[in-house]
């Protein structure tokens, strides 16, 4: 039978699995929108672009799979640049579907025209691909296409346009075909690098798996688990890889704020590095903590770049390929050569418990406005054993680092590109992309937060069991504390304050959200609960101690380590 170009479009990326839009509908796109919710579709209509690319982005964090997001002509694919640009620097493959004028109007010589502008060259370097549906018979090559390039080599973004004039006409098409059919698919290394891996993983005494981003967003806790067990090592954590693997929590420790992890890296003598680009916030794995012992250290990384192989650093056994499709074949090379675990492993897992119980202990009680430190350690004591967690804000970001308590088998957050605002965003997908079955819980500063506020209304609309618990201090705490370190304490603070009146859980209750005020430490946990427990999505507005939260961050000066040069 034949059929208009939107719902081919929808049939394309069905064939992929997606089921899931974001966007706000405008005369290019109410057929598609009306079509993909009548097949069955999740269709989410935020109150800003950008929001709708954060959240398609978190879904593909969710899934492992890509996700499609739309914008109307001119100011919405505006709107959209933050998400694609973030989506971009964090390696998520989210198809942006954008709405233009037909060719005739904008091959016209004139002046003065409404909502018009040359979207593709504009947004060309925010994405691996960009492509105009000129003709309805390109749609299938050019769709996947998008399709093929968002997901071969380093995930990220591409962004596809159709003119209004091509969206009704009609194509006679066959079913839309598997992925396996126009791209490559669950690649594997080859038998002679795995081989290699393996010799090398049996001859280490002292071997870590260091666990980046590209683990979580794969979806590939199991058979890193599996891996982590056969080399019966301890598992670092990158900064942007913060979620625990089921079964691995105790093991796990994060690189830089953990002495633990500390110590596993300055003594180990064989790193397998997997879903991560060896970037700054690991010194590139030559630097700072990677010095001692460097002559002695060997590398494996799994990558599904080529061309990423010995740009930060030379690797000594390259596994190219998938590493949903690599990793189970280091397992099964390993299965017939059990190891003991590492000799400090036991060490260091307890020594990891002892500072978190003691960070727990010693974080500043009693205080009101409550102390930044307590309000994590408080917040994520109240953490839902099952939920997912997201995290937004500077100081508040900083934090939790380090006082954090709970061990999430999913957090979501923007390292690479450090995008303050997407937090609730983040939290709307995921929930969206979870179909709502586990909680979510925000924890977030008062600055990122009030970026995307609206989108309260879209978690109201939607009944998503999300709490955002906001760390209040009326100002960008974390640039109070540059100006500060700059100029000296009692120094103008320009820029970087606003009115104590705000008041957030007021505003959730505006929303048709549940809003809880605290300002002592003790109601912090209790007020989550009852946030939780009420059915509705909530706000636990935390009045926190602004002089705390600008200069008392821990751990500031590791992450100063992360800008490797230029900035220091």
């Amino acid at each position: 039978m034949p059929v208009k170009v939107y719902e081919r479009i929808l049939q394309l990326f069905e064939a992929e699995g997606v089921r899931t839009l974001f966007g706000i509908p405008d005369p290019n796109f109410v057929h598609l929108f009306r079509l993909a919710e009548e097949r069955g579709w999740s269709v989410v209509a935020p109150h800003h672009e950008a929001s709708a690319g954060f959240m398609a982005e978190a879904v593909s964090r969710l899934t492992g799979g890509p996700t499609l997001c739309v914008g109307t002509l001119g100011p919405g694919l505006a709107n959209l640049a933050p998400a694609m640009m973030c989506a971009k620097v964090e390696n998520s493959p989210v198809v942006f579907l954008g709405g233009q004028r037909a060719r005739i109007t904008e091959q016209r010589v004139r002046r003065g025209r409404i909502q018009f502008v040359r979207q593709s060259a504009l947004l060309e370097p925010s994405v691996k691909y960009a492509a105009s549906i000129e003709y309805a018979d390109q749609t299938d090559e050019i769709v996947r296409e998008g399709l093929r390039r968002a997901l071969s080599g380093t995930p990220g973004p591409v962004y596809i346009e159709y003119p209004i004039h091509v969206i009704q006409e009609e194509l006679d098409v066959p079913p839309a075909a598997p992925p396996e059919t126009y791209r490559l698919t669950r690649q594997t290394a080859g038998p002679d690098r795995i081989a290699e891996a393996a010799a090398l993983i049996g001859a280490a005494e002292r071997p870590i798996l260091l666990v980046g981003h590209g683990v979580h967003t794969a979806r590939a806790a199991e058979p890193v688990r599996a891996l982590a067990e056969a080399m019966a090592c301890p598992v670092i954590q990158t900064s942007g890889g913060t979620s625990y693997i089921p079964g691995l929590e105790d093991r796990t420790f994060p690189y830089g704020f953990s002495p633990s992890a500390v110590e596993a890296v300055v003594t180990s003598d064989l790193c397998l590095a997997v879903g991560t680009e060896l970037g700054e916030p690991v010194h590139y794995g030559r630097g700072r903590h990677w010095l001692d012992n460097a002559a002695a250290r060997k590398w494996i990384l799994v990558e599904q770049d080529p061309a990423a192989i010995g740009v930060n650093r030379p690797i000594d056994v390259p596994l190219v390929g998938d590493l949903r499709a690599v990793v189970p074949q280091l397992v099964d090379a390993l299965k017939d050569a059990p190891r003991e675990p590492a000799p400090d492993l036991a060490d260091w897992i307890d020594r990891d418990a002892a500072r978190l119980a003691e960070l727990a202990e010693s974080a500043p009680a009693g205080m009101s406005p409550v102390h930044p430190a307590r309000l994590v350690v408080e917040a994520t004591k109240a953490f839902p054993q099952d939920g997912i967690m997201v995290r937004d804000g500077g100081a508040t970001t900083i934090f939790q680092w380090t006082y954090s308590q709970a061990k999430p088998h999913d957090v979501l957050w923007n390292q690479n590109f450090g995008h303050l605002g997407t937090g609730l965003p983040y939290a709307v997908g995921a929930s969206v992309a979870d179909g709502g079955r586990r909680p979510v819980l925000l924890l977030t500063g008062d600055s990122s937060f009030l970026f995307h506020v609206a989108e309260l209304e879209t978690a109201a609309r939607l009944n998503l069991p999300l709490v955002c618990v906001v760390a209040v201090d009326h100002a960008w705490g974390l640039e109070v504390g540059v100006y500060k370190r700059t100029f000296g304490p009692g120094s103008a603070e320009t820029g970087v304050h606003w009115s104590a009146a705000t008041r957030l859980d007021r505003v959730a209750e505006g929303f048709g959200c549940h809003g809880e005020y605290v300002e002592r430490d003790e109601d912090v946990a209790p007020a989550i609960k009852r946030a939780f427990a009420s059915g509705r999505p909530g706000v636990v507005h935390v009045a926190v101690d602004p002089k705390a939260n600008s200069e008392e961050m821990p751990s500031y000066a590791e992450f100063r380590t992360w800008y490797a040069e230029g900035m220091q």
